[in-house]
Formats: C-alpha cells, structure tokens, sequence
C-alpha cells in the first residue's frame, strides 16, 4: 500500500510546548486518556482514542494519563500508562510500556497506571492551579477531588494543595482550531480517500439495490486504505433522504429517486465529511434538477464566502439568500426574500416562531472539522461570530428537505439534497480538499452512465 501521511513526533513536540506556554507558569494540566467501552456482554467497541488527548500525545493506549507541568526540572510532559504485560499484550495488542512512552512518544518522565493514587498528588503539591477538563466526566473529577483531598490529608509533610481548578478546554481547543500543514495533509488524504468512496457508490448504484449495499461500498473503500468511518454513514433513499440523521440504511432504492448519502473516512483520527445526492436511475428528473440545482448554486456561493476575514456566519448567510431566492422563484415560498430569511418577531404573549424557509433548510451552512466530526473551537467569540482565519477547516453543505405538505405541490415531495464539501480557510480564500468526487449535474450524470 502506498505510504501515508502521519504526524511527526516533532509536530506533537510542539503543540505539547504551544500549551505548556499558555499555562499558568506554576499549574499543572491532567488529561486523561479514553477508555475500552463495552459493546454488549464482553464484547468491546474498537478503541478511538480521546481526542484532546491524541492531538497531544499521539498515543493510542487506554486508561492512560498525561501530565503537563510548566518548569518543572525533572521534565514537563509526564505519562502515566500500563505496564508491559507479556500475557496481557498476547490477547490485546503490543504495549508501549514506561519505556515506549519515553522513546517513542516523548514523554520526559513515564510511570505505570499502578503508581498514579502515589505519584500524582507529589505532581500537583505545591502547584497553584489545577488545569483540567471539569464536568467532561463525573468519575475523572472524583478522582480529581480524591487527589486534592489526599493532599489535604498529608499538609503536616510539607505537601502544598492547589488552589484553583481551571478548565482546560479552551486552551487546547484553540490550539486545534488552526491546522499545521502535517494535519491537512492529513484530512486531505481522509477527503480523497473518501471522495473515491462517494464515487463508487454512484458507479454502483441502481434501482432495486439496497441503502446498505451502498454503504457497503463505502467501508470497503475506507478499510482498503487502512481508515475507519468517520461517523455512522448515512444512505438515504427517496423520503429517507429528508431525515437528517437516518442511519438504518435498510431500504431499496427506488427508480426515479434521489438517494443522499452523508459519509467520511477517518485517517488516524482525521476525519473527513463528504455528502452527495444523485439520482438512483443516474438521471435527474425536471424537479429534482431544479433544486439540486439551487442548492448547488447555494454552496458555491458560500464557498466563495469563505476567506479570511469574513466571519463563521457569512458563508451561511450567502447559501440562505441563494435558497430563499430560488424558493420564492420556484413558487414554495411567498413573500420577500430579506423578510423571509428573518425569524418572525413574536408578538408580546405570543411564542416564537420560526421562518418559513426552516420547513425546508433547518440547520447552519456548516461546521468545524478535524479530529471530530463536529470539531472544537468557539463559533462566537464575546457574543460575535467568528472571524475565519487560515488554517480553519469546516463544512459547506447546504441542504433541502421537501417532505409532504399540505402548503407544497406534490411535486417536490420526498426530495432531499444536502451538498457538502471539506473546505481549508487559505491566505487568499479557501481550498476544497473533497473536490475528488464530482457534483455538478452533467458530471453526475456522466460518471453514473459510463
């Protein structure tokens, strides 16, 4: 198989130092690894390492932990993991062990998962803060607070507790938020990877198949490069199309529908997120070129929003005005296009509702993207959208959903498109890492003839 891109042990060296620079010089940052979970009986899903985690440590082991103390002599970047276990790793895997964890993955100081009830409260005495994720698990702040207590207990030895618990979130969400050129390479190797994926369900698909049998397609182009799915892939033919989230993917495709499918692949942690929607029999009718249409035209014009400067909320607003518009020209929405992209204002008394065109186009333009799906980092910042800068990924991906309606011509019913597209925030625009899989009609229409 042809190499890959990884990230560089250099790379996780320097974000390790982007963070310890944005600590408090007298703190202390715990981040704990993700554990095994279990599927049903003893039976566990695959492991996915935590995110916050990985994009720190790089390492793939459960239950482990990472210490991270500004200043400290004896090394800054400390591993707590599991010992080598001849027996152990028999069954489950090779571990890296105290020794791996130095030489392979960096850390200054390791020591075992069997030690850290002792060694950790010697970590944090002395510390004036704590650095921690709060409330992103109840047993993690118990153990937390076990810690502290355990210092408490021991102030008559000369052990100090901190004083303050902060959360850590922000600061390393932040650092994900831009991508370095090893992490693109990254997400451009998961959106390729992908786009073939997309284009070999439309090569395959027919009336009579079926949702499951594209989706089969698509694991098979993941697995064959060596990726998982990046989330549950979504195959959804003629009105399961107009669920936004339908998962079940069990039923046949239908002659003269639409089938839409929403799937990524997940290169070592990097996920891509690609949705196309074309015709079942590889033809569009005259309705469904219509709105396809319309929200294509709706992407493009959000994509060309997409640029430093602009904020989170322009490439959205662009796609709306396009879909507003071609609503009302289409006759399925009455009214003013810059009065119907409005929420009405409610009345004193009275609940709130929502604009019309939410029937049809009820979620945002997009997201961010990188190790999640839905990746962190702060949409708003002192209650204004976001200014995009380069090295931000996100999602384009407008989308209509036309279920049966008394207020909508038969015509339209059961269409769902959605049109979603990785895009990379560039010093002169944008750069669209999923341009491997064709969505113009004629191209459409093309590959699913040859």
């Amino acid at each position: 198989m042809e190499s890959t891109p990884t990230i560089s042990a250099a790379e996780f060296a320097a974000r390790r130092r982007r963070l310890l620079d944005q600590l408090d010089p007298n703190a202390i940052a715990i981040l704990a690894a993700a554990e095994l979970k279990v599927r049903n009986r003893d039976a566990e899903y695959p492991f996915r390492q935590d995110s916050d985690f990985l994009y720190l440590t790089g390492f793939n082991e459960p239950s482990a932990l990472a210490v991270f103390i500004p200043g400290r002599e004896e090394g800054e970047f400390v591993l707590f993991c599991l010992d080598k276990d001849p027996l152990a790793e028999r069954w489950t895997g090779i571990r890296a062990g105290i020794e791996g964890a130095m030489t392979v993955y960096g850390a200054d100081q390791a020591f075992l998962l069997s030690e850290l009830n002792r060694k950790l409260p010697e970590l944090m005495s002395g510390r004036d803060a704590i650095h921690y994720r709060m409330g992103h698990s109840r047993k993690f702040d118990q153990q937390v607070m076990s810690w502290l207590n355990t210092l408490r207990g021991r102030a008559r030895t000369g052990l100090v507790p901190p004083n303050k618990l902060v959360g850590l979130d922000v600061l390393i969400h932040d650092l994900r938020l831009f991508k370095s050129a090893e992490e693109l390479a990254m997400m451009q190797h998961a959106a390729d990877t992908a786009a073939q994926a997309h284009t070999r369900a439309m090569q395959v698909c027919a009336p009579g198949k079926f949702e499951f049998e594209l989706e089969a397609e698509l694991l098979r182009e993941f697995r064959c490069k060596g990726m998982e799915p990046a989330y549950t892939s979504i195959v959804g033919g003629g009105e399961n199309a107009c669920i936004l989230h339908y998962v079940e993917n069990r039923g046949v495709l239908q002659a003269g529908d639409l089938v839409l499918i929403d799937a990524g692949g997940e290169h070592y942690g990097y996920a891509s997120d690609i949705t196309r929607t074309f015709p079942v029999s590889g033809q569009f009718s005259a309705p469904q070129r219509q709105l396809y249409q319309l929200v294509l035209d709706a992407q493009h014009a959000a994509i060309a929003a997409v640029k430093p400067g602009n904020n989170w909320d322009d490439p959205h607003q662009a796609a709306l005005r396009v879909l507003v518009t071609g609503l009302v020209a289409l006759g399925i929405l009455q009214g003013e296009v810059e009065a119907l992209m409005q929420d009405p204002v409610a009345a004193e008394g009275e609940a709130q509702t929502e604009a019309a065109y939410k029937q049809f186009f009820m979620h945002k333009t997009g997201h961010w993207l990188g190790l999640d799906v839905h990746d962190v980092g702060d949409y708003k910042r002192d209650g204004a959208w976001r200014t995009l800068e380069p090295g931000m990924v996100l999602t384009v991906e407008p989308g209509l959903y036309i279920s049966p309606a008394d207020n909508v011509a038969e015509q339209w019913w059961n269409i769902g498109i959605r049109i979603e597209d990785d895009v990379v925030v560039t010093e002169e625009g944008c750069r669209v890492l999923t341009a491997g899989v064709v969505k113009e009609i004629a191209a459409i229409e093309a590959l699913m003839a040859a």
